[in-house]
């Protein structure tokens, strides 16, 4: 339903705040290439599981190149043409799209393991911008390439088609939350996902690293600026959080758990 922040890293690492492990700048060779996704410290967040070493190097050779994109820099940009998908090695990203009055209204956070470029499918032209919010690495996948290999490949076809549901029953969580949820319920609910997230690939359950601005939370959860310093505040004189600038601890779980589905009175 949302997406989250995350340290770079490879999953079972100390379960501490969230750092950024720096990129290595050296050029890749075609053998490093090749093995890009059967090497993969997040291999089976991105990747079909159960396939067999023959298919596992085809979908090797689907990676094309690595690309690396700094920190504010635009990965694609609405109406470009659409030509690869891209999985997120490294960093985290945005997705938004101006507004009629010119603002940028955040739709998404894509983190590592995860694949972004499935909005330029259906028209062949990207209908969104993905900016980096920190210097990232992606893989990058040539669509055609992937729908080939699809046909050949049915757990690469399953996953290809999870992967387009997830963002579908994104989309509807989104739109329930903005529709439904009070301001507390909303932060809360996107604070749990973070850490859910984050605990899906090793780290910590209780603390983490903001990667985008409070602006952008408020953007992507329908709240002013003000909405979000004020409701962080109250979580943090209520005791359920610490925050120090962007780090984040959660002290209790279960009470940001209570504002999202209030226990009902039998």
């Amino acid at each position: 339903m949302f997406e989250a922040t995350m340290r770079t890293g490879k999953p079972g690492e100390a379960q501490t705040p969230i750092a950024i492990t720096p990129v290595s700048t050296a050029p890749l060779s075609p053998q490093t290439i090749k093995v890009a996704c059967s090497n993969c410290n997040l291999r089976e967040l991105c990747m079909p599981l159960g396939l067999s070493p023959s298919e596992l190097d085809r979908i090797d050779d689907v990676v094309a190149s690595r690309r690396k994109v700094k920190r504010g820099d635009t990965l694609f940009r609405s109406g470009e043409r659409f030509t690869s998908l891209y999985a997120i090695r490294t960093g985290f990203f945005k997705t938004c799209v101006a507004s009629e009055d010119g603002r940028d209204q955040v739709t998404g956070f894509q983190m590592a393991g995860e694949v972004i470029g499935l909005d330029g499918i259906v028209s062949e032209r990207h209908s969104c911008d993905a900016v980096a919010l920190e210097d990232a690495e992606v893989c990058v996948m040539p669509f055609d390439r992937i729908e080939e290999l699809s046909r050949e490949v049915n757990a690469l076809q399953r996953h290809v088609h999870k992967i387009m549901s997830r963002e579908i029953v994104r989309e509807n969580g989104v739109m329930l939350l903005l529709g439904s949820m009070r301001a507390e319920e909303r932060l809360a609910a996107f604070l749990l996902n973070l850490v859910q997230r984050l605990h899906a690939r090793g780290f910590s359950q209780s603390e983490l690293v903001l990667r985008m601005t409070r602006e952008e939370i408020g953007s992507y959860l329908g709240l002013k600026l003000e909405t979000v310093s004020r409701t962080f505040s109250k979580f943090v004189d209520d005791g359920i959080v610490e925050v120090k600038q962007r780090h984040v601890r959660i002290l209790n779980t279960d009470a940001l758990k209570d504002i999202v589905n209030p226990k009902t009175c039998s």
